[in-house]
């Protein structure tokens, strides 16, 4: 599948995706119908507005800092820190600087 990562090889999220000036990246590491596993660079002060989604996902942030809103409560995350941001409750993410996260959304139906 175009933009999905090799199978059968090894590698490290952090250097599968590289930062842009005033952008946020994206690519996946699978994608199904079950759900994906995305990988984001945010440049600092990018972010994703506040949004809900049918279905739970886990942030894990494998490089830098962000901010995470879940229902206007605020989490700091940096690397190695993971949550999860549950279905149907509004979020948004905020790059405090440059980082990278794995997005792992399972869909229950």
């Amino acid at each position: 599948m175009e933009n999905e990562f090799n199978k059968s090889e090894v590698f490290a999220f952090e250097s599968m995706i590289e930062y842009h000036d005033a952008a946020i990246v994206s690519k996946h590491a699978l994608k199904k119908q079950t759900g994906n596993v995305s990988l984001f660079a945010f440049d600092k002060g990018e972010a994703l507005s506040t949004h809900s989604a049918p279905f739970d996902a886990l942030v894990q942030v494998v490089d830098g800092a962000a901010e995470i809103k879940i229902a206007e409560q605020s989490f700091q995350l940096k690397k190695g820190e993971c949550i999860i941001m549950p279905a149907d409750i509004p979020h948004a993410v905020i790059a405090i600087e440059r980082f990278k996260m794995v997005l792992t959304m399972i869909r229950s139906k």
